[in-house]
C-alpha cells in the first residue's frame, strides 16, 4: 500500500487557524494549539453573545421607554399595561425610538394611553 503524506492538508488547516487568530496576544496568534484553543473559544463566544446581544438591547429599549415614560408622569409598567388595553401595538424598539428622538409623540402617546385608562 503507498504511503499517504498529510502535510498540505494538516499546512492548510494550520494557517486557516493561524489567519483567524490574527491580532490575539502573544501564543494565540503564533503557535497553532494556543490559537486553536482560542480561536475555538472566540467562535463559541460569539455565538453566545449574538443570542445574548438580543437582550441587551431589549434591556436597553426598555430603560429609555421607562425613563421617557416618568418624565411624563407614568410608570414603564403602566403605559406597556395602556398599552395593551388601549390596542396601541407598537414594539419596544419603536417606542425606544420615539422617546429619544421625538418626545412631543411620544408625549401625545402617553396622553392617549392615560385618557384610555381613566374610561
Amino acid at each position: 500500500m503507498a504511503r499517504v503524506k498529510g502535510g498540505t492538508v494538516t499546512r492548510r488547516r494550520h494557517k486557516k487557524i493561524l489567519k483567524l487568530a490574527k491580532g490575539y496576544f502573544g501564543s494565540k496568534s503564533k503557535l497553532f494549539r494556543p490559537a486553536n484553543e482560542q480561536v475555538l473559544k472566540s467562535v463559541a463566544y460569539a455565538y453566545a453573545h449574538r443570542k445574548k446581544r438580543k437582550g441587551d438591547f431589549r434591556k436597553l429599549w426598555i430603560a429609555r421607554i421607562n425613563a421617557a415614560a416618568r418624565m411624563n408622569g407614568m410608570s414603564y409598567s403602566r403605559l406597556i399595561s395602556g398599552m395593551r388595553q388601549s390596542g396601541i401595538e407598537i414594539n419596544r424598539k419603536m417606542l425606544a425610538d420615539l422617546a429619544v428622538k421625538d418626545q412631543a409623540a411620544f408625549t401625545k402617546l402617553v396622553d392617549t394611553v392615560k385618557s384610555a385608562q381613566n374610561r
